[in-house]
C-alpha cells in the first residue's frame, strides 16, 4: 500500500456519497427511467469541466440510449489561452442570457429531465439552464456542492443558485475550493475532486437508470464495447439507429 494522499482523501468523498446521496441518485434515476420509458430524453449540460462527466454518460460504453448530452463548444476549452481558451470560457459562462440562444437549438418537452452539473452553481450558465427546463415542464437535477449551495452568495440576478432550481440535489461531497491535498508551506491545495466526483455520480445514475429500465421491461439499446463477444457484430449499428429515431421522434 503506497498511502497516496489523495487516494486516502478522496476514498472519503466516494464513502460520503455513498452514505449520505446514494437515495437522491436512486429518485434520480427512476425519474430518468420514466422520461426513457415514457420515449422522452434526459438531457445533459454543463460547461467547462463539467462537461467530462455528460461526455462520459453517453456515448460510451455502458451508457444506454435515451441520454442526450447538451455540448456547446463556446463553453468548453480547447486551449489553455488564446482562441478556446480557458479565460474567454470563464467570462462567457457568466453571461446572463447568453445560454438561452444555446438552448433555442433544441426541442424540449415536458416531462423529460434536465441533469445539471456544476460545482460552484452560481454562474449564469448552468442557473439558466435549469431556469429554462423548469419553464419547460421539465424535472431538474443538479449536481453541485452542497457546500457552495449552503455557504455561497448568489451572484445572479434572480438571486438563484443552482440547487435552488432542482427538483433533485445530488451533492458531490467535494469541499468549497475542491482540490483535496494540502502542500506545505502553500495556501493553495491540489488534486481537484469535483471532476471524478461528478463522474462517479453519473455512472451510479446510468446504473441504477438501467436497472430501473429493466424492471419496467423497456428494451435497452446500450452502448457496448466489442469486448462483449455475446452481443451480434452489427449491434452497434442498431445503438446508432436507435438513438437516431429516438432524436428526431423528439425534434432534435
Amino acid at each position: 500500500m503506497t498511502n497516496l494522499k489523495y487516494v486516502e482523501r478522496f476514498s472519503e468523498v466516494i464513502q460520503s456519497i455513498d452514505s449520505t446521496q446514494g437515495e437522491k441518485i436512486k429518485e434520480a434515476a427512476k425519474l430518468c427511467a420514466q422520461a426513457i420509458n415514457n420515449g422522452n430524453m434526459v438531457h445533459l449540460f454543463g460547461s467547462g469541466h463539467s462537461v467530462l462527466p455528460i461526455q462520459d454518460m453517453f456515448p460510451r460504453y455502458g451508457g444506454v440510449v435515451g441520454f442526450h448530452p447538451l455540448m456547446d463548444p463556446r463553453l468548453m476549452w480547447s486551449n489553455v489561452i488564446g482562441p478556446g481558451g480557458a479565460r474567454e470560457l470563464l467570462w462567457i459562462e457568466r453571461q446572463e442570457g447568453y445560454i438561452r440562444n444555446f438552448l433555442q437549438s433544441f426541442t424540449f418537452h415536458e416531462g423529460e429531465v434536465m441533469i445539471v452539473y456544476s460545482h460552484g452553481g452560481l454562474n449564469a450558465a448552468p442557473i439558466e439552464v435549469a431556469m429554462y427546463a423548469k419553464q419547460k415542464g421539465m424535472k431538474v437535477v443538479a449536481i453541485t456542492s452542497e457546500d457552495n449551495y449552503k455557504k455561497a452568495q448568489p451572484i445572479h440576478s434572480s438571486g438563484n443558485k443552482l440547487g435552488d432550481v432542482a427538483d433533485i440535489i445530488i451533492s458531490n461531497c467535494c469541499p468549497l475550493e475542491d482540490a483535496l491535498v494540502s502542500i506545505p508551506g502553500y495556501p493553495q491545495p491540489v488534486g481537484g475532486s469535483s471532476t471524478v466526483a461528478a463522474m462517479v455520480i453519473t455512472q451510479c445514475i446510468a446504473s441504477e437508470t438501467a436497472l430501473e429500465l429493466q424492471k419496467m421491461g423497456h428494451e435497452m439499446f446500450i452502448f457496448v464495447s466489442p469486448n462483449v463477444t455475446e452481443v451480434p457484430a452489427d449491434y452497434m449499428n442498431q445503438v446508432y439507429a436507435n438513438y437516431t429515431e429516438v432524436v428526431k421522434k423528439n425534434g432534435n
